[in-house]
């Protein structure tokens, strides 16, 4: 099996690949790993991975600069029903609109917008930074097979994503408000902490 990871110009795009490789030792059916920007290895790819580190409108430019990607990203996870990672700002672009330095247009894969965390109590910093304890919505989703709700994973993130229908919320965080931590929708998996 062959994993591709993204390569846009945004991401910690070496832990990424790093982390798959680790886990791959354990899931022996994977072989490949690779990052590119080119969008036609996406054809023959079993898995997606778009990570991102940034403002949601500089890495839908990176996104929006390599020829044919968005177009191979659709037909991969919408067309074909692919499975699909975002990752921080790659799930951000999964949403509908982000709000993040003006107004951008995502993915629209899953209907919902990215805006600035604004928690009332004043007494919690932005961005949301630390580990966090998930709170999992739909505990028997198999991405979180070998996941109990004491989990805990790490955020560093000054915006998120809002999704209209609440279904699409596979975990939460509280940070003041319920965050998004994981969000879904058949083959698609977006996670706001880097996993």
């Amino acid at each position: 099996m062959k994993v591709v990871v993204v390569d846009y110009g945004s991401g910690n795009l070496r832990s990424v690949v790093k982390a798959l490789e680790l886990a791959a030792r354990d899931i022996r059916e994977i072989n490949q790993i690779l990052l590119t920007s080119d969008s036609g290895d996406l054809s023959n790819a079993d898995y997606v991975v778009l990570p991102g580190v940034g403002s949601f409108g500089d890495c839908l430019t990176g996104l929006k600069n390599l020829a044919g990607m968005r177009e191979k990203l659709k037909e991969f996870a919408i067309d074909r029903c692919r499975p699909f990672l975002g990752i921080c700002v790659g799930m951000h672009l999964m949403g509908s609109r982000g709000l993040e330095y003006g107004e951008h247009f995502g993915l629209g894969w899953i209907k919902g917008e990215v805006t600035e965390l604004t928690p009332q109590d004043k007494e919690l910093k932005i961005p949301h930074m630390g580990w966090n304890e998930l709170i999992l919505d739909d505990k028997s989703h198999p991405f979180f097979l070998d996941v109990g709700n004491s989990a805990h994973v790490y955020f560093v993130h000054s915006y998120s994503l809002k999704c209209e229908r609440k279904k699409n919320i596979l975990a939460r965080v509280k940070h003041g408000e319920d965050i998004a931590a994981v969000v879904g929708c058949e083959n698609l998996i977006g996670t706001q902490f880097h996993p």
